[in-house]
């Protein structure tokens, strides 16, 4: 599944979701990670995500995938609401597996499931779960998207491409085993999957006074800064040396011949940081060992440029629609998980 192009929404999408209520803080927006609204004295930021580029252990993904999203605004989320759909209606013993996934996962991000439906159809071939999070602001200021000013510094979290990793390893094995990987590989890359979720160092950042915040999914990392620099007015340029690439990406990387920068991967979170917040964020990532690298700044450009091996490739339009997942899927259609939908994260 990909995204429609930023031109299509501003076409299809935007122009019927504009609001006039004055309790609509921030509402439809490209690249905006939360919605904002005043309810009862208190901000509420809310987000809803679709899943159907995984199959196994999509519920635990689909509910960390949607609250990452609310953390990435610096709020803690604390409410879910679960649609499930499956492609059978004998297919009751996916439907639990997903339920029983999800749960887990709202256990493990201190969430509620409060509500949501589940059904099937005949028209999907895959699973498809969509979570919608929410979360009070409880006092703190959100971070928005759209705050990186000239000068910050660039950080990314953990590592990129990680979830598409974890994806391949799980829901391609016979296309990965074609391919040239061991059973061990495909062991350590779904591994990766554990890493998906980044609230804990989304609120980490936010309470140490970063600018803007913003999850890396569909897109890749390439699409996150295009989308922070756009937003911010602002540009960036990026050291593709500094980038932290685990050794397990580089090699699903290799096989797959995809590239890194526009793989999805939830587990990836990108900050810019002024310089007088630096210190302190770097020390407290250092103190909850949360891997991170400093990549980049951000700059007057109003572009992004990355920089390798001594070369510099200029990027400028946005491309939500490109992903190297769903390009793999379109590649593979026959890719399926088998008995790894019973390998747990």
């Amino acid at each position: 599944m990909s995204k429609f192009s930023f031109d299509v929404l501003k076409q299809r999408v935007f122009p019927v979701t504009a609001t006039k209520d004055p309790d609509v803080l921030l509402g439809a927006a490209f690249g905006q990670d939360v919605a904002l609204t005043n309810v009862g004295g208190d901000i509420l930021a809310s987000h809803v995500d679709p899943i159907v580029g995984a199959v196994g252990n999509i519920g635990w993904l689909a509910v960390h995938v949607a609250c990452n999203d609310i953390a990435a605004s610096g709020i803690a989320p604390r409410w879910i609401l679960l649609l499930v759909l499956v492609p059978r209606a004998d297919d009751e013993e996916l439907l639990g597996e997903i339920m029983t996934d999800a749960a887990r996962a709202a256990q493990e991000a201190n969430v509620s499931i409060i509500g949501g439906h589940t059904g099937y159809s005949a028209g999907l071939s895959r699973p498809l779960v969509a979570v919608t999070a929410l979360g009070t602001a409880s006092g703190r200021k959100p971070v928005r998207t759209d705050g990186a000013r000239v000068g910050d510094h660039v950080l990314v979290t953990k590592g990129i491409a990680l979830e598409g990793t974890a994806i391949l390893a799980q829901d391609f094995v016979n296309v990965a085993h074609d391919l040239g990987l061991s059973d061990e590989e495909l062991a350590e890359g779904r591994e990766v999957m554990k890493s998906v979720s980044v609230m804990p160092e989304a609120l980490l950042l936010a309470a140490n006074g970063v600018s803007a915040m913003h999850d890396v999914t569909r897109g890749g990392l390439l699409e996150t800064v295009l989308e922070i620099a756009y937003l911010s007015g602002v540009g960036i340029e990026i050291d593709s040396a500094r980038l932290p690439i685990p050794p397990i990406v580089a090699r699903f990387a290799q096989a797959f011949h995809f590239d890194p920068l526009r793989m999805i991967s939830s587990g990836t979170l990108v900050a810019t940081v002024p310089d007088h917040c630096l210190v302190p964020v770097q020390n407290a990532l250092n103190e909850t060992k949360t891997p991170f690298a400093i990549v980049g700044r951000v700059t007057a450009e109003r572009s992004v440029s990355v920089i390798e091996d001594g070369n510099v490739k200029q990027y400028s339009n946005l491309q939500a629609e490109q992903d190297e997942l769903a390009r793999l899927w379109s590649l593979y259609p026959r890719a399926h998980p088998g008995k790894e939908r019973t390998n747990r994260t």
